[in-house]
């Protein structure tokens, strides 16, 4: 039996002249319409109200109003939601799946997200905890899609206020935070081994280290043979020390000019190693260097009271030479490298090898670091750079000796071919004096690069700090006391 409507059409059970039962109803506009139970000639009980437009609402109805539990779909966005409602809105507890992927489950407080909830976005990344107005806010947890997962205050979707955030690659920071960055007290333990504890501004530390220094004067002079002492500090821009930070890993490198030799300069005589592949380190002192081996000074026990002290390295410096040429392997042996294989020749760790590797790295305490009882090596056979400097020195002494026996009518081509120095290396074959690898009395004088750089793996924060320099001027040494030890040649603090 249909029922008179002034506006709509209606079929279904009526009761006294109203609609009441199970009916379908139509509006006006023909875009809404619903079916489902009637009481008095409303809506009440369970029911289905449809819209053209696809979207729905099937669920509880309560005297002409959505009320209870139900389900709901918006065509317009794609979400859908089941859960309890209130006054025709989302209210109470409920599920919404929205169309990208994403979906909360939790309380609902008039169409927004109120209360505790867990919310799982598009890419899997879940937050469990409080929300106000439709946002993260209060107390809660999220574990990032990368493996990081942070714990604490929330405040309008940002982290904001005291929490931890455990990173997945071990690192972790607890303190304050203000607009999702660390911001007030905090201390982080970074996965590279730094540990910094202190004020942060905007994500970064207040005491920042900004730069390397080493300390004294950036030339120093060093008596040959005489160990010595590298002291860093790290400073911001301002220079100061960066003492609430610890644990940046320093690593310390000496190296010489290395000279290229330009294409008229013939070395047709010099059998020289083909060139290896190890970086060259642009310098500040206007030249290339290469590196060039350093040592542990540690005094022989049995000649200390003697005139010299006798020096040992810390790392075996063997070079296993040949009568005719030097090859790539022999020259990084020499120089430190103790990895790696070239044209087939392996090169075997230092643990594979009866030596004990010399400790170049050193982490900061502080804002502080020293490399101490540092020695420069006696030059590895087959050094390059030296064999091209002697190669150079033989010829202007050459030329030299040729001018001042044609002077005197007296040349002697035997005497020319043997004005080298017994320090000089003797092409194709030993020099007349053979140095020992280890002998650092036998250092060559002249000028050393000293480079002391950030290696801290991954680098804190995303950033390395820029090298820092200084050169030593190795001089002959003076005549000492019987008796009397060396101490180590410490550049002084400022």
């Amino acid at each position: 039996m249909a029922a008179p409507a002034a506006a709509g059409c209606y079929t279904g059970e009526v009761k006294q002249q109203l609609r009441d039962g199970f009916g379908h109803y139509i509006y006006p506009n023909s875009f809404f319409k619903y079916e489902g139970q009637w009481k008095n000639g409303k809506k009440h009980g369970h029911g289905k109200f449809l819209m053209k437009d696809g979207s729905y609402y099937e669920g509880e109805f309560v005297n002409g109003e959505i009320e209870g539990n139900g389900v709901q779909y918006w065509a317009s966005s794609g979400n859908e939601y089941c859960g309890q409602f209130s006054q025709g809105e989302v209210h109470g507890h409920g599920v919404m799946k929205y169309s990208d992927g994403s979906q909360y489950e939790g309380e609902f407080c008039y169409g927004a997200r109120e209360g505790h909830g867990i919310l799982t976005d598009k890419e899997g990344q879940i937050y469990r905890g409080s929300f106000h107005k439709h946002m993260r806010h209060g107390e809660g947890e999220i574990f990032y899609k990368n493996g990081d997962n942070y714990q604490g205050d929330w405040v309008l979707d940002q982290h904001q206020g005291h929490g931890v955030m455990q990173y997945a690659d071990g690192s972790l920071y607890e303190g304050q935070w203000r607009n999702g960055l660390f911001n007030g007290e905090g201390s982080i333990i970074h996965c590279s081994g730094v540990v910094y504890n202190g004020m942060w501004i905007n994500g970064r530390p207040a005491g920042e280290a900004a730069k390397l220094v080493i300390l004294g004067e950036p030339v120093q002079e060093l008596m040959q043979g005489s160990p010595f002492t590298i002291e860093v500090q790290l400073q911001n821009n301002e220079g100061e020390v960066m003492k609430a930070e610890n644990g940046r890993l320093l690593q310390i490198w000496a190296g010489v000019n290395y000279i290229q030799l330009s294409p008229n300069v013939s070395t047709t005589s010099l059998h020289l190693p083909e060139d290896v592949e190890e970086p060259l380190v642009e310098t500040p002192y206007g030249y290339s260097a290469i590196s060039y081996p350093l040592v542990e000074y540690v005094p022989d026990s049995d000649n200390i009271a003697s005139t010299e002290s006798e020096i040992t390295p810390a790392s075996s410096l063997s070079v296993k030479n040949s009568e005719e040429n030097c090859s790539k392997l022999d020259f990084l042996e020499a120089t430190g490298s103790t990895h790696g294989s070239l044209d087939g020749c392996q090169i075997l760790p230092a643990e594979e090898k009866d030596s004990i590797p010399i400790l170049t790295k050193q982490r900061a305490e502080g804002g502080y670091a020293a490399f101490q009882n540092l020695a420069l090596a006696s030059p590895p056979a087959c050094y390059r750079p030296f064999m091209i400097l002697d190669e150079l020195e033989k010829k202007a002494s050459k030329k030299s000796n040729i001018r001042t026996l044609s002077d005197k009518g007296t040349v002697s081509q035997e005497k020319i071919t043997e004005s080298r120095s017994d320090v000089s290396i003797k092409l194709g074959g030993k020099s007349k004096k053979e140095q020992s690898g280890t002998d650092v009395r036998s250092v060559r004088l002249g000028e050393y690069v000293i480079m002391v750089k950030d290696v801290t793996s991954p680098p804190f924060l995303d950033r390395t700090l820029p090298p820092a320099f200084m050169l030593l001027n190795v001089l002959p040494p003076k005549p000492s006391r019987r008796g009397v030890r060396k101490e180590p040649h410490k550049v002084p603090s400022k």
